[in-house]
């Protein structure tokens, strides 16, 4: 586990970034479990995109703010929702770390698996991974294990990218490799896809799954495998028509 705080104090190494749609109830012992893993990771940012919650998401962050649990929050809204992939790429077009680690705003994520997932970033050799979280014991209802199970299956038959659980958030990587993906919103469950295309490799890790801590989820588990399955086709297409040089040589 990392105890090196390197980096100059005002560039941060690492950018932690959630994207949040109505979760006020859930801000604030969120941020105090993340303010408490931050002594174990190098220099860190935490940046907040609300996507256009019509609830106090908004207040909730800034009072955390406030009050000092964390003072230098970075807090970004959009003016309506746009679903969780844009909000992330906000978040990675804001965000200033080398290195991004992204996760829920539902409390279901455990900041303790940052510091580790970073590790296996940092100390690969070679080519930075994919570090992403698998879920070995689900915390979710009977259906949505199922519904989830299912899904897994599908992408992973029809898509092959050696990964089991791609719907968990706790994901880990280098920024630069989210950026050059193209936009879609579902882009954030087929990272290991798109970014193996591109030659990164992936790494899965065993992570903390917890019970949500208040409210309940914005997806359902019908329009779930209905966009699901629609953007497993997409994502053929594209790494179809994908052409993407081995090695580049500047002469």
């Amino acid at each position: 586990m990392s105890e090196i705080r390197d980096g100059a104090d005002d560039v941060p190494v690492v950018s932690i970034i959630a994207a949040v749609l109505d979760e006020g109830e859930n801000i604030r012992p969120l941020c105090q479990e993340i303010a408490a893993s931050l002594h174990q990771l190098p220099a860190a940012e935490v940046i907040f995109v609300d996507d256009g919650s019509t609830d106090d998401t908004v207040a909730a962050l800034k009072a955390v703010r406030d009050d000092g649990i964390l003072p230098d929050l970075r807090i970004i809204s959009h003016d309506r929702p746009c679903g969780k992939s844009a909000g992330l790429r906000t978040g990675m077009e804001a965000a200033r770390g080398e290195w991004v680690i992204t996760l829920d705003g539902d409390g279901q994520d455990n900041p303790a698996d940052f510091a580790p997932m970073l590790d296996l970033c940092r100390s690969a050799r070679g080519r930075a991974p994919l570090v992403v979280g698998v879920r070995t014991k689900r915390r979710d209802t009977l259906s949505r294990r199922l519904a989830s199970r299912f899904a897994n299956g599908l992408r992973s038959r029809l898509l092959n990218d050696g990964c089991p659980d791609t719907g968990a958030s706790l994901k880990a990587f280098r920024r630069t490799d989210f950026l050059c993906l193209p936009q879609f919103e579902g882009l954030h469950r087929f990272l290991p896809s798109l970014m193996g295309r591109r030659g990164v490799p992936l790494v899965c890790m065993s992570v903390h799954h917890r019970n949500r801590l208040h409210g309940s989820s914005k997806y359902t588990n019908f329009n779930r495998a209905i966009v699901g399955v629609r953007d497993i086709l997409g994502v053929m297409w594209l790494n179809s028509r994908a052409r993407i040089p081995k090695r580049v040589t500047e002469r």
